[in-house]
């Protein structure tokens, strides 16, 4: 029996975890096989203590095309992909470590529903987005729940209900992404945000990310008494007593490792 190639691959060195789709024959589409070594490895990844940034990236033209419409045609389209994707869009979201999707080609769909999640997102200035559902007759329905909290309602209702393709400058316009920058500018501007991520306390950070997708709705006297908790609680904690000393001695932190 011949093993099955893997389709997205995992490599951590000098704290950066990075992830990378590597199916180009079927322009890294979503494929059943993709996604579950997909989530497999955003696991691997966020368990490791060494890995202090996950970076997403692919290999091929194209970052992601969307679902694997091939898969998904016949009797169990309905479910086709109905847990896992969510599965791994919640990963990439919750994840207590940071994660920058690297797009240097075009994302389609479920594509840019990856780098919607990703805390960061860098994009060369033309690679290309579009949320193609509507065109072929389905909804951007699950995509939806973290692409809209990036977008501006007005772009968001113009590009979900024409399926229009835009670039990357449009994309960083509209906050889909953080920076639109040259092609051969991609790498290093990975490497600059992957750095600052690497200079942050891993708990913090996680602790921050976690602030940053709270309930907003709550009375203001309730938020400042849990934001009050939370200050003090990091303040006594380890990491904060090691910042504040690194900080006395003009000296790293030691989680700052050299990269």
């Amino acid at each position: 029996m011949t093993d099955v190639a893997e389709l997205v691959h995992l490599d951590v060195t000098d704290g950066v975890a990075t992830i990378t789709l590597d199916s180009p024959a079927n322009r890294n589409a979503l494929s059943a096989q993709l996604r579950r070594e997909l989530q497999a490895h955003l696991e691997t990844a966020i368990a490791d203590p060494a890995a202090r940034v996950i970076v997403l990236t692919h290999t091929g033209r194209v970052f992601c095309s969307g679902m694997d419409l091939k898969e998904s045609r016949g009797a169990d389209a309905q479910q086709q992909g109905v847990n896992e994707f969510p599965r791994i869009l919640q990963t990439i979201w919750e994840s207590p470590t940071p994660v920058i999707a690297r797009v240097a080609g075009p994302a389609r769909a479920g594509g840019v529903g990856l780098v919607a999640a990703a805390d960061v997102a860098i994009a060369a200035q033309d690679a290309t987005f579009a949320f193609s559902e509507v065109r072929i007759g389905v909804v951007p329905a699950v995509i939806s729940v973290v692409v809209l909290p990036r977008l501006t309602e007005r772009a968001a209702h113009e590009l979900f209900l024409t399926g229009e393709t835009f670039d990357g400058v449009r994309a960083a316009e509209i906050g889909l992404v953080n920076r639109a920058v040259p092609s051969d500018e991609l790498d290093a501007e990975v490497a600059r945000y992957a750095e600052m991520f690497r200079l942050g306390a891993p708990g913090a950070l996680a602790a921050t990310k976690e602030m940053l997708r709270g309930d907003r709705s709550a009375p203001m006297p309730d938020r400042f008494a849990a934001m009050l908790e939370l200050s003090a609680r990091h303040f006594a904690g380890e990491e904060g007593q090691e910042g504040m000393r690194a900080f006395a001695e003009k000296r790293p932190p030691a989680w700052v490792t050299s990269g």
